[in-house]
């Protein structure tokens, strides 16, 4: 059977170290301690939410209901905004020639198996979050692409990731590009083009790591986990990887214990020390691998149960797991048959797994969306269903991952409706806000201060409470 659709969406997310303001300048120093920058995909620690102020976030919306502003950003990029202060980022491919449009929904035959030939154009696009306005753009390749992508993804499906001095931009078989805040380039590092399964492309995201930044690069060819300078642009760390396409955002566990880079597969779940040295692996994932790790705690404060959540679930298989694993684990922590705990896997769950999107942990409860548009929640220390499954309203594609504030859990399928759940151990669908028809939305959305950015196929909307004293 062939295998279909959308695979890249992927948004995919990214999660790394928070620079203290005492070693940054410019809008780094600012801002370093200012919890709602949104620094990568589902922001500072990589997990989805945010706390405190987020009562005075948004929880209704529509294409002109509380619109602060919108702008039509050209070209096409699944990649999710990034937020540092008042900066936006963001990137794109622009397609000289005419595009094959994407087509909302679950479907077969989306693979695309020759690369375009038209000439495109790949831009970073950095805003005014108080305005929309476009601060600048920057090209940073033009030509024919070298390889194809399934017809639902694009050449711009790696976030951006920013230390708040410079920002970083992955185009995944074109090169990294590393620019300051007022759009000079310092360095770029050009990636050779490696066949992905099927000819899907490229997504997972760069992160950061004090003055490291990581790439995995899994592919049908040539699998490698990547370290940079990120003052220079100059490789510190390459390790080949025996692995096939994937398309899963690293992860860097800041805890008790140590740092490990976490790298989702579906041969092996890896977690490598910073020099790169393997320290454990984990075989018994589903066939593609998507979602990006995420630990429970924000990078490295201390909790006694504090756990690493792991998920691959390829629609297909039958085989779709979701893991929580201990820190401090050595060698292979695979489980036995018929077993769904060890020493260092807490739990498991063998079909629970979503397949595009990422997870989220939020005030306790651990929820798993569904490409179906389906729900469920489980606890999160010891794996038990607390709700669902339970189809969300208008449910259909579901390829961003989900966000919450205030109390609220909001999930964003591809024709552009939110549906707005109470954030608790029982399913309740409070409302859903609705943009335009031709808002397909594949990305994950940013947060930042009393904001909401959320971008579409065609523009990236600032949702803001405008009724306010």
């Amino acid at each position: 059977m062939k295998i279909y659709f959308l695979l890249f969406t992927m948004l995919v997310f990214c999660s790394g170290f928070f620079p203290t303001a005492s070693n940054l300048t410019g809008p780094a120093k600012s801002h370093a301690a200012d919890p709602s920058n949104w620094p990568q995909f589902r922001g500072a620690a990589g997990r989805g939410f945010l706390d405190g102020d987020g009562d005075l976030l948004p929880k209704r919306w529509s294409a002109s209901e509380n619109v602060a502003w919108k702008t039509d950003i050209p070209g096409r990029g699944w990649s999710s905004p990034i937020v540092w202060g008042d900066f936006v980022f963001l990137t794109s491919v622009i397609n000289g020639g005419e595009s094959e449009e994407p087509k909302k929904g679950l479907y077969f035959g989306g693979d695309r198996t020759k690369p375009s030939g038209n000439v495109h154009q790949w831009k970073i696009f950095c805003l005014d979050a108080n305005t929309g306005d476009i601060r600048w753009q920057r090209q940073v390749h033009e030509g024919l692409p070298t390889t194809s992508i399934h017809l639902k993804s694009s050449y711009a499906s790696e976030t951006p990731v920013t230390d708040g001095q410079r920002v970083y931009c992955f185009f995944g078989n074109v090169g990294i590009f590393c620019f300051d805040f007022d759009g000079q380039e310092i360095w770029n590092y050009a990636i050779a083009p490696h066949k992905t399964r099927s000819g899907w492309g490229t997504a997972a995201s760069p992160v950061l790591h004090r003055d490291r930044l990581y790439i995995v690069n899994d592919n049908d060819e040539d699998s490698f986990l990547l370290g940079i300078d990120t003052a220079t642009g100059k490789e510190v760390l390459r390790v080949a990887r025996d692995e096939k396409s994937n398309w899963a955002t690293p992860y860097v566990w800041v805890h008790n214990d140590r740092t490990e880079i976490v790298t989702a597969g579906t041969g092996k779940v890896r977690s490598y020390g910073l020099d790169g040295t393997l320290l454990w692996w984990l075989e018994g994932m589903s066939s593609i691998t998507i979602a990006t790790p995420f630990s429970s705690t924000h990078n490295g404060l201390a909790s006694p149960d504090e756990l690493l959540y792991l998920s691959s679930g390829y629609v297909l298989d039958s085989l779709k797991p979701l893991y929580a694993i201990r820190p401090g684990a050595a060698g292979d922590i695979s489980l036995m048959p018929g077993k769904s705990s060890n020493d260092f896997i807490a739990w498991s769950q063998p079909k629970a797994a979503p397949y595009n999107p990422t997870s989220l942990l939020y005030r306790d409860v651990l929820y798993v969306l569904y490409d179906q548009g389906i729900v469920s929640g489980y606890h999160p220390l010891t794996g038990i269903k607390l709700f669902g499954p339970q189809r969300l309203p208008n449910g259909r594609a579901m390829t961003s991952s989900p966000w919450a504030y205030g109390g609220n859990v909001f999930c964003l399928n591809e024709d552009g409706v939110t549906s707005v759940l109470e954030a608790a151990d029982h399913f309740q669908v409070l409302h859903t806000n609705t943009l335009a028809d031709d808002d397909m939305c594949m990305a994950t959305p940013a947060i930042s201060k009393d904001r909401l950015l959320i971008r579409t196929a065609v523009r990236l909307y600032c949702i803001q409470n405008q009724e306010r004293p």
